[in-house]
């Protein structure tokens, strides 16, 4: 039987332009996908959130220009700010149809962004 189960990850960009957003995307979710090996038809929707200083560019765009995405719901919407919160941020929250357990499920954190989940950290 098929569970939902989400995966994790984080990046941060050096600035907030699109060619860099585009490149955290692309690097971000092939390291997912490397790590958890399941298919486009497997996944039920994937959220992205940007901190408040990422504007120039939706990161669901770069999603379906790169991989096969037209039919997976995608949303991006700003993350909560926080006085302490990590600048220049996109997080992802990848819900997939698996039979994996979900402690077998591995969330990837890249560059700045290893500082959020250090305990998940590979």
């Amino acid at each position: 039987m098929s569970n939902s189960r989400g995966i994790r990850g984080a990046i941060t960009v050096g600035a907030d332009t699109p060619k860099q957003i585009e490149n955290a995307v692309v690097e971000l979710y092939t390291k997912i996908l490397e790590e958890n090996e399941f298919e486009t038809a497997d996944i039920s929707h994937i959220i992205f959130t940007m901190t408040k200083d990422i504007t120039s560019a939706y990161p669901a765009k770069f999603l379906r220009k790169h991989f096969d995405m037209q039919y997976v719901p995608l949303i991006c919407m700003n993350e909560m700010y926080t006085e302490d919160g990590l600048e220049l941020c996109l997080r992802v929250l990848i819900v997939v149809n698996t039979d994996k357990k979900q402690d077998e499920m591995h969330h990837v954190f890249l560059g700045g962004a290893k500082i959020l989940r250090p305990d998940l950290v590979r």
